[in-house]
Parts: C-alpha cells; sequence; structure tokens
C-alpha cells in the first residue's frame, strides 16, 4: 500500500506537550501551522487522520483494550447484569447491537460527570478506573482537536466550544465485533458519524475502512496512535458559522 493510501498521520507534540516545547523556537509558529495545513487537507480528502503524541499514555490505550477484551469474554448471563436500566433515556451500559445492523456488543459511558447515569462493570476490577482515566484523557484531547479544527476553519475564536458546549453529550463505546463468515461480515456498514469528532482505538484485528474516491483505504492498526474521525455535526456548525456571518 503507497503512502497514498494510508490517512495521513499527525504528530501533536507542539499543542498537547506545551510545557515540554520550547517557547523560543523561532520556528514553532511555522511547525504549528504546517500541521493546521495538514490537517485541514486531511479532512477535506479524506475526513480521517491518524495522530500521535496526543496526551494519552499508550499502556493505558492497551490496558482498555485488554480489559476490553476481557469483559466481552465472560459469558452472556455476567455481561448482561451491566445492561441499561429499564425506562433510561439513555443505553449506558452493556447491551448487544439489533441484528440488523450488526453483529457485536457495546458498553457505551457517559462522561464521568455527565447528568446521566453510568452502568460500570464490576469485573474485571480494575475496569471502571481505567475507562474513567482514559475517559478524562480523551476529553483533553479532543478539546485541542476542537481548537485546531476551529482555526482550521477560521471560524471565530472557540466558536466550535461553544457550540459543543454541554459536555453530558460525551461518550465512549467499548466495542467487540464477531468473527466475519463466508456469508456475513459482522462489522458496520458504510457510513457517517454524525457527531462532532470521533476518537478510534484499534486493537490488533484493524477492519477499519476509510471510502475515497470509490477505493476502501484500510487503516493499519497502531496500538500508539488515535484516529480522528471528523462527524457531520462539523460541517453543519460551518455552514451555521457562514448564514450567521452574512
Amino acid at each position: 500500500m503507497s503512502q497514498t493510501d494510508r490517512i495521513p498521520t499527525i504528530d501533536l507534540f507542539p499543542f498537547i506537550n506545551i510545557n515540554e516545547v520550547d517557547q523560543n523556537d523561532d520556528q514553532l509558529d511555522v511547525k504549528k501551522k504546517k500541521i493546521k495545513e495538514v490537517i485541514n487537507q486531511a479532512c477535506s480528502e479524506y475526513g480521517f487522520f491518524q495522530i500521535v503524541n496526543h496526551g494519552v499514555p499508550v499502556g493505558l490505550m492497551s490496558r482498555a483494550l485488554d480489559l476490553s477484551k476481557k469483559f466481552f469474554d465472560f459469558p452472556d448471563d455476567e455481561k448482561l447484569k451491566f445492561s441499561p436500566e429499564p425506562g433510561a433515556p439513555l443505553p449506558a451500559g452493556y447491551s448487544r447491537a439489533n441484528p440488523l445492523v450488526g453483529q457485536y456488543e457495546r458498553l457505551l459511558m457517559f462522561t464521568p460527570n455527565s447528568s446521566f447515569k453510568n452502568i460500570y462493570p464490576d469485573n474485571p476490577p480494575e475496569f471502571r478506573e481505567v475507562l474513567q482515566e482514559i475517559f478524562s484523557h480523551l476529553t483533553k484531547t479532543g478539546s485541542v482537536v476542537e481548537a485546531i479544527l476551529n482555526d482550521c476553519l477560521n471560524l471565530p475564536q472557540n466558536f466550535l466550544h461553544e457550540y459543543n458546549l454541554d459536555r453530558n453529550w460525551d461518550f465512549m463505546v467499548n466495542l467487540a465485533y464477531q468473527p466475519p463468515t463466508e456469508t456475513e461480515s459482522s462489522g458496520l456498514s458504510e457510513h457517517q458519524d454524525s457527531n462532532c469528532i470521533t476518537f478510534v482505538l484499534q486493537d490488533d484485528v484493524g477492519g477499519l475502512e476509510v471510502l475515497k474516491e470509490g477505493k476502501w483505504i484500510p487503516v493499519i492498526p497502531d496500538k500508539s496512535s488515535i484516529i480522528v474521525n471528523i462527524g457531520d455535526a462539523i460541517q453543519v456548525s460551518f455552514k451555521m458559522y457562514q448564514f450567521l456571518s452574512g
């Protein structure tokens, strides 16, 4: 696979590790501008890019994936103990997807500070702590990426932040897909995310593909990177700004 068949990889070090960056570096602004240019092009051509030096500890990412696998390997009766509460407005906890949508299981949680009630598995014992910790890191990285995208779109300062001000709706989903068969892929079909930004962590199995100009491009699994998918809400917010600014 050629370099042109891969989504771009962006090093966020100058934006994330502010205390470690030489603020007297005459080229710092040039480096940041170049990163924004690459992200801008990636969003226009793919709607995806990968980030490294993103501020989320790689060991924590691997731990979260390992604990997720352990949880999904439990018997169904154990996992179903953590199903959404009856009548809950949003399905936090463990559930299975509608077979018409795909063959997969999921564990959904909202930000720990959300007004929505989360249902955490108590086994593996450290699962809850790891989920909450990685959520906190992803939230910080999300704010940085949001600010960069705000600049890439030439929007007023904090426009996207204020557009997406209610963080109660931030959520994280652990997914476990069934192995494909000769007749079924078991994964999700072609789709676009409707939210603002999606972060994706992949295990060694991979499976994510990006459609570009009619060609499906595999996203090679890399446990040190995070995949960023730009959702439809970013486009909606940009059009809203254009409308309001006349």
